[in-house]
Order: C-alpha cells, then sequence, then structure tokens
C-alpha cells in the first residue's frame, strides 16, 4: 500500500463527509459531524505516529511535518469544542466552517508541497512500508474503538437496569415505613389511652 495514495483516501472521504455537512440539518448534521471527528482523529492518528516521524528527518520535509503538527493541534482543538454541543447552533455552524476551511487548507499543503518532497526524499520500499504500517494500525484503531463502543452501550444499558430496578424499590421502602409508622404511632396511641386510665384511677 502507497503511503501516499492511503492518505489521499482519507482526505477525499473527508472532503466528502464535508460536503454531507453542508447539506444536512438538525441530527442529521450532528451524525455526520461525529463521522468526520472519527475519521480526522484516525487519520491524524496514524500521520503522527508513523508518517511525519519518518518526514522529520529529511531536510527537505522537516519543516513542512513540523507545521503539519501544529495544524493538526487546531483541528483537534476544533473538534473537541465542536463535540461539547448537543444541538445545532449558527455559533456551532461558523466554527465547523472553520474546522473544514483549516482541514482544506491542511490536505492541500500536504498534497501540493510535503507528499511531492516526501516522495523525493523517501525510497520507494520506505513509501510502500510507511503506507502498510498506517493501514494496520488504523484498522488495529478501528477494532479497538468498536469494542469500546459496544462496552460503553453495555455499561449504559446495565446504568439503565439498575436505575430502573431502584426506582421499583424505592415505593416498597416507602410502604415499610408508612408501615412502620403507624405501627409506632398506634403504640404511642395504645400507652396514652393506658396513662389516662391509670390517672382516672
Amino acid at each position: 500500500m502507497d503511503a501516499f495514495n492511503l492518505l489521499k483516501a482519507d482526505h477525499r472521504k473527508v472532503e466528502e463527509l464535508f460536503e454531507q455537512l453542508e447539506s444536512a440539518s438538525g441530527q442529521s448534521k450532528m451524525r455526520v459531524f461525529e463521522q468526520i471527528k472519527t475519521e480526522l482523529e484516525l487519520h491524524t492518528h496514524i500521520e503522527e505516529t508513523i508518517f511525519y516521524p519518518a518526514l522529520e528527518r529529511p531536510k527537505q520535509t522537516h519543516d513542512l511535518t513540523l507545521e503539519a503538527y501544529e495544524e493538526h493541534d487546531v483541528v483537534k482543538k476544533l473538534l473537541q469544542e465542536l463535540s461539547r454541543a448537543r444541538n445545532v447552533s449558527d455559533e456551532w455552524e461558523a466554527k465547523a466552517k472553520v474546522l473544514q476551511e483549516n482541514v482544506e487548507h491542511h490536505v492541500e499543503e500536504e498534497e501540493g508541497e510535503l507528499f511531492p518532497k516526501a516522495s523525493a526524499a523517501l525510497s520507494e520500499d520506505q513509501i510502500e512500508t510507511l503506507g502498510e504500517q498506517m493501514e494496520s494500525e488504523k484498522e488495529r484503531k478501528q477494532r479497538s474503538g468498536s469494542k469500546s463502543s459496544k462496552k460503553s452501550s453495555k455499561k449504559s444499558a446495565a446504568k439503565t437496569k439498575s436505575a430502573s430496578t431502584a426506582q421499583k424499590r424505592v415505593p416498597a421502602t416507602k410502604k415499610s415505613a408508612s408501615k412502620s409508622g403507624s405501627k409506632s404511632s398506634g403504640s404511642k396511641r395504645s400507652r396514652s389511652k393506658k396513662s389516662a386510665k391509670k390517672s382516672r384511677r
């Protein structure tokens, strides 16, 4: 797997998702954003752990690689801010547009400057090896991500179950408390009656 082709395929996928985001509305917009977030997190992860470290050493790619790290940081911050929202607002829309513009600029710089310089700096074998490493790491992250999402859905289901059983128990405890309360008040009444009889005697 060619490293550049793999990353370019990721870029095209994210571009398509941003187009979907523009035409979507309401909660469907939030769902498309979640897909964008997942794709970008995966993409930045494989670039930062495998691709960029290989490009930091050569002089012709060193500065561009450091710049790419910084651009990733901006994208990550925007993703965090956008993911905090529950609903789409005008402010959210504006921030999403800024994210799109940042990603587009980053892609343009990578494909227009970094990739050509990297292909000159690296051998064909290195480019192929990097591609294979990134592909396998991407698959590994996707697998672990799906496992964790299954676990979290199981946990949330267990929480709702325990919450519903706790709610069922509450009226029972209230009943028992009211029973014990009526018993104690009854015993108090009988005591007061007895003391009244004694005083009459």
